[in-house]
């Protein structure tokens, strides 16, 4: 356990951010499997919403500009 007030701090803001952390991954991990798993006519549709999920992911912080650029590349190239 820490001994310093500001680590103690910092451990709360951290489990804290965990938490909000983990909620906008499955978010993301959910809306790229409903794509793939999608029928052709569908994937037209929903391709503008998970790019919104994986931008949404992108711009809190939780996954990397290359990872995003990579997923929405790899999904659009599934597309067809």
């Amino acid at each position: 356990m820490a001994n310093i007030k500001s680590a103690e701090k910092r451990i709360r803001q951290s489990a804290e951010q965990q938490k909000r952390n983990r909620g906008v991954r499955s978010r993301l991990r959910t809306a790229v499997k409903k794509y793939r798993q999608a029928d052709a006519k569908a994937k037209g549709e929903a391709l503008p919403a998970t790019y919104s999920d994986i931008d949404r992911a992108r711009r809190k912080g939780v996954i990397h500009k290359n990872a995003a650029a990579r997923l929405k590349s790899r999904l659009a190239r599934k597309r067809s």
